[in-house]
């Protein structure tokens, strides 16, 4: 199945690649955020071993909760858990892959990576204060920009999501106003908006909407053909999406002393850092029911690691690191499959 976005913004992108013959079904569920990826893997992976995957994309919040209920063999989410967390329901988190998030906007005459955006302006939109797109404030950002006097039609996640958890806890960090007043979280309560389900209805949304505004995972933005923002970072350098400025925010993880892999990469230091960068994480049981399911899942993450570095490049992830990935691996020895 090759991943083809929608612009359709209840969809619940479903990926269900059987083998005719396999030990045990893999099943997972949670973030719209590697579903792009993990699509192309799992398409990768059934041509390859015969074994399938079925995931479904329906958000990180969700799938949080479809693992802790145990109706899926692994759950999938952008937002990580705690340690206390994890030992509270006998989980074991990994990260997977890494990312980026953008704003993207719809703003006619305006060219992907032309509009420059700064943290707290973000965040401003957000709370409803910026208004109109030729506010001061963006202008002073834009000044070769001919900007509308239109209202900015803002576009947020309706469900719980880990793309909105890393957005928000951006704007938390770029905006004492947005700190104090909504904080971050998988699902926060918007000052302002309409919410679309998923980043690929977030995407459509955007898409379907003039003068609007909205934030999704790269790939989802280029598949989409969605036009990009610029964004100022942490050291006051403007930046673009590029897997350069995501693997700059990436270098800083420290992902060897994070217990139970706990690591959030927004508004990282450095003059190339893209300041929205984010890893995707898999959660499974330390001690499954269904510890056939547990042990192929675990070779498929095996085989991600092993084969599937240049299609995540591809669509824009971050490959793990070696080093991570090792560290990952020697962690699932306490999964107990046997």
């Amino acid at each position: 199945m090759t991943f083809m976005p929608t612009v359709r913004a209840a969809l619940v992108a479903t990926l269900a690649l059987t083998g005719a013959v396999q030990a045990a079904e893999i099943t997972g569920a949670g973030a719209t955020f590697p579903f792009p990826l993990y699509s192309k893997w799992a398409d990768a992976y059934k041509k390859e071993t015969g074994n399938g995957l079925n995931y479904q994309s329906i958000g990180s919040g969700a799938g949080i909760k479809q693992i802790q209920a145990k109706t899926v063999t692994f759950g999938a989410s952008d937002m990580p858990l705690k340690e206390e967390a994890l030992k509270k329901d006998g989980l074991v988190q990994f990260p997977m892959v890494m990312g980026a998030i953008v704003p993207v906007v719809n703003l006619e005459g305006v060219k992907p990576g032309e509009l420059v955006l700064d943290g707290e302006t973000l965040a401003n939109i957000y709370l409803g204060k910026v208004k109109k797109w030729n506010d001061a404030s963006i202008k002073k950002l834009n000044p070769s920009l001919t900007l509308p006097s239109t209202n900015i039609a803002v576009v947020r996640r309706s469900d719980g999501s880990g793309t909105t958890f890393n957005f928000t806890d951006y704007l938390t960090k770029a905006s004492p106003a947005w700190a104090k007043e909504v904080g971050a979280d998988t699902a926060v309560e918007w000052p302002v908006g309409v919410g679309a389900k998923g980043n690929d209805g977030v995407a459509g949304n955007v898409g379907q909407t003039k003068n609007s505004i909205g934030y999704v995972e790269y790939a989802y933005a280029k598949q989409n053909k969605l036009t990009y923002t610029a964004l100022v970072n942490k050291a006051g350098k403007t930046v673009q999406p590029t897997v350069a400025s995501f693997q700059a925010a990436a270098a800083n993880a420290d992902w060897a002393n994070a217990p139970g892999f706990y690591q959030i990469l927004t508004d990282q230091p450095g003059e190339a850092s893209w300041p929205i960068t984010a890893a995707t994480f898999i959660l499974m049981y330390a001690a499954p029911t269904d510890k056939t399911a547990s042990t192929e899942a675990l070779k498929f993450f095996d085989w991600a690691f092993e084969k599937g570095d240049a299609m995540a490049v591809e669509l824009d992830y971050i490959p793990m690191p070696a080093t991570v990935s090792d560290l990952v691996r020697k962690s699932w020895a306490s999964i107990k499959n046997k």
